[in-house]
């Protein structure tokens, strides 16, 4: 047997630039597009001088922060619909546990990265070596351990050889399409500088296929049969309508069934806004006319998507005892939430056999047109509340409305966490697949500029239009100088309401005070909080940036925006108190029994009412 003497990390990454898959329609790109990685003593000199070597075929891009590189990379994989992917490598250490958070984000949106942690020596030589975290109990544990229960696979590689059966079982789980998610494997730096004879056939170029996973023809007859009985059915679509590439397939068999599609976060833009059925989004942050029809739905179809709290309206929206619910998913996991039936198979496949086998079935015809009314209804209301009122403070509606019409067809936006997620889960008009990236699975604040950055590496072709609020933007906003280094334009809308406006909203919903949210409320200098110069502090990092007071002068900056040929940032105030009061539907925010005040005590008796229309 041929073989070639490297260390562990040379072998690694020579392994990762021979790994290919294969697009629909055939053709062959590499399954990594680069490693971003921040360099210390716990890699720099086994896995740093490793990827010197292959970077004309895996490509190294520097970063500024661990957890934040590594939401560029998650940001990437989803925007490719997890076709391909990055590496991501840290220090041992802080390095190490910055990026569990990101893990943990990956985790929850079922979306692959490949974690490559450094870690302390095996040999333990030198311990305690420098940033080792000390187990008393336990000499085998190390931060790195932080990683179990957020990573779909994880090892530690003690000796070279072990690469052998790791790496292999690390990449079927990224691209398995049930259980994708992050895969890590620490690394020892010791054992990243350690030799082996790796067998040459290790090293053979793969090409990599994503399963397609058929549906049971049993599972299919009863879908099929709920469907066919149903006078007044709904899809809902979810990413995995996206992952699947089964977007065309989705609009197929709603325009021959005549069944209206409302979206999930992840699922919004599988159908433009503009189709005959889309009805929008649904749940807590729904459209009126989707939550409408899913209170009245006799068949909810959901097609990938987990169900989460935000989809149900916490089991309060739609589950009800005449209610059927078949749970089109790829994963077993998700197909047998909420009693429904379970069809569990990829998700074009699923919907291309239900087409076919449903022939000239339609749903009720004053169904459709009921949904097709309340879709007008919503229209005016986005249009209503989007509209430029002419305010010094405009409401974060107003802002959504000016980006959303400058955005056009090749437009993307990005955002995570706080309340703007939520009116653009409502309000944003999509134009289609890969209009819409909005991170919600993990609500993670800070993902914002990283994962736009990550969608523009993904989609150059595409002007990415990040909204984050003032808050988002403190927390992690050192990336905006990697886009500008990198020659990834972002054109980056900074609203200022001064605090944390979604839940201080929240904290007065549940009958609290106003406190420690809004800066106005928190514990200040007599002075008071400072007044951030977003335009200022962007400018320092290299963007062009500019400050605005109003929509209209918004609007006309963002024309300048996108003549810009880097990274391009406005800042304006907006008002931390107005939401969209229109659609929407319960959350279940535990409210305290016990309270002082009078506010609380109210609210608490609205939630259990609220709680006695939840089904479980």
């Amino acid at each position: 047997m041929s073989t070639t003497r490297l260390t562990m990390a040379q072998a690694l990454v020579k392994f990762l630039t021979t790994q290919y898959i294969e697009l629909d329609g055939g053709e062959e790109v590499p399954l990594f597009a680069g490693t971003f990685a921040i360099f210390g003593h716990g890699n720099v000199a086994g896995l740093g001088e490793a990827l010197y070597h292959v970077q004309d075929r895996l490509p190294t891009f520097r970063a500024h922060n661990e957890q934040t590189m590594a939401h560029a990379a998650i940001a990437y994989a989803k925007t490719k619909e997890r076709r391909q992917m990055m590496a991501v490598t840290s220090s041992i250490g802080p390095g190490a546990a910055n990026m569990v958070t990101a893990a943990a984000l990956a985790h929850a949106n079922r979306l692959p990265i490949l974690l490559l942690p450094g870690d302390t020596f095996a040999t333990r030589d030198p311990d305690p070596v420098l940033q080792q975290l000390e187990h008393f109990g336990d000499p085998t544990m190390t931060v790195n351990d932080c990683f179990r229960p957020v990573s779909r696979y994880f090892d530690r590689i003690t000796r070279p050889e072990q690469l052998l059966t790791s790496l292999p079982q690390a990449i079927a789980t990224l691209l398995d399409p049930e259980h994708c998610g992050p895969a890590t494997l620490s690394l020892p730096q010791d054992v990243q500088t350690f030799s082996h004879d790796f067998p040459e056939r290790f090293f053979a170029r793969r090409v990599h296929r994503i399963r397609r996973p058929v549906p049971e023809s049993v599972e299919l007859d009863k879908a099929l049969t709920a469907l066919r009985g149903a006078r007044q059915p709904l899809i809902i679509a979810g990413g995995g309508v996206h992952y699947g590439a089964a977007c065309q397939a989705l609009d197929r068999f709603a325009r021959a069934h005549g069944i209206p599609v409302a979206e999930t976060q992840a699922g919004k833009g599988a159908l433009p806004d503009a189709h005959p059925l889309s009805v929008g989004a649904i749940g807590v942050t729904g459209s009126a006319a989707a939550n409408r029809l899913a209170e009245q739905a006799d068949v909810i179809l959901a097609v990938g998507t987990r169900l989460q709290d935000f989809t149900t309206g916490s089991r309060a929206l739609f589950e009800r005892d005449h209610l059927t619910q078949v749970a089109l998913n790829v994963g077993r996991f998700d197909s047998a939430k909420h009693h429904a039936l379970p069809l569990i198979c990829d998700a074009r496949e699923g919907l291309e056999r239900l087409t076919a086998a449903l022939g000239d079935w339609h749903a009720n015809e004053e169904w459709r047109e009921q949904a097709g009314g309340l879709k007008r209804e919503w229209k005016e209301v986005v249009n209503r509340v989007t509209a430029d009122g002419g305010l010094t403070l405009p409401t974060d509606a107003q802002v959504i409305g000016a980006v959303n019409r400058q955005a056009g067809d090749d437009g993307t936006v990005v955002c995570a966490a706080g309340g703007l997620p939520g009116e653009l889960h409502k309000l944003w008009q999509a134009a289609g697949p890969g209009s819409y990236h909005v991170e919600y699975g993990f609500s993670c604040m800070g993902y914002e500029i990283a994962g736009g950055m990550g969608v523009k590496m993904a989609r150059p072709e595409r002007e990415v239009f990040v909204m984050i609020g003032d808050g988002s933007y403190l927390m992690h906003n050192s990336e905006l100088a990697t886009s500008v280094m990198l020659g990834h334009k972002l054109i980056v809308v900074v609203l200022d309401n001064r605090g944390f406006g979604c839940i201080n909203r929240l904290q007065h919903a549940t009958g609290g005070a106003g406190f420690n949210n809004l800066l106005e409320d928190c514990r200040t200098v007599p002075e008071g909080a400072p007044k951030t110069d977003f335009a200022a502090h962007a400018r320092a990092l290299g963007c062009q940036a500019e400050s605005v007071g109003g929509i209209a002068a918004l609007e006309a900056a963002l024309v300048r925006a996108r003549q810009a040929s880097s990274t391009y940032v406005i800042a304006l105030d907006t008002d931390p108190l107005p939401s969209t009061a229109e659609g929407g539907a319960w959350w279940d925010v535990a409210v305290p029994e016990v309270s002082e005040r009078e506010e609380v005590k109210t609210a608490y008796r609205g939630y259990v009412e609220a709680k006695a229309r939840q089904h479980h």
